[in-house]
């Protein structure tokens, strides 16, 4: 049986730096905003495509309601209940983006939302991370102080011993 006598001593795993964790979560939350920037672009994209699919469709359904009233007058009611009927469509479609621009612009402000909160969140982890950097410089200045210091007290416990 080996007791270990052999086995090599672990070395001890060197501090985790503290900066190093700031700097982690700053780069995730960057991460984030670029996420959330890239979504904006594309319902930006996509809010342009709706405003003009809306605009087309209340020109369409003006066109019609003027094409209705000719029909009217001229007293054609087939050609009327076919304009009617595509009234209906295009009345459908225009309320179907309608909807659609809402939510866009629903979830635009959302994105908005986040974006600041983001941009809020990282502000102070940023700021929060140079009072880290400087309350850790401090506390090293004042480990080393304090480390010379023991070493010269220990020296001087040592000449005093010796002295005995």
């Amino acid at each position: 049986m080996v007791f270990g006598f052999f086995k090599k001593k672990q070395q001890a795993k060197p501090a985790p730096d503290p900066i190093a964790a700031y700097d982690g979560l700053i780069e995730d939350l960057e991460r984030q905003a670029a996420a959330i920037r890239r979504s904006a672009a594309t319902l930006l994209s996509l809010r342009g495509e709706l405003t003009r699919d809306v605009e087309r469709g209340e020109r369409k359904v003006a066109d019609l309601e003027g094409r209705i009233a000719q029909a009217k007058q001229g007293l054609d009611a087939r050609a009327e209940r076919v304009l009617e009927r595509d009234l209906r469509e295009a009345g459908e479609l225009l309320d179907t983006g309608k909807k659609a621009l809402a939510a866009a612009n629903e979830d635009s402000q959302l994105l908005i939302e986040a974006a600041e909160d983001l941009q809020a969140r990282t502000g102070e982890l940023r700021s929060e991370r140079q009072t880290a950097r400087a309350r850790l410089s401090v506390g090293q200045a004042v480990s080393g102080a304090l480390r010379e210091r023991s070493e010269k007290i220990d020296k001087v416990l040592a000449l005093d011993a010796a002295r005995d």
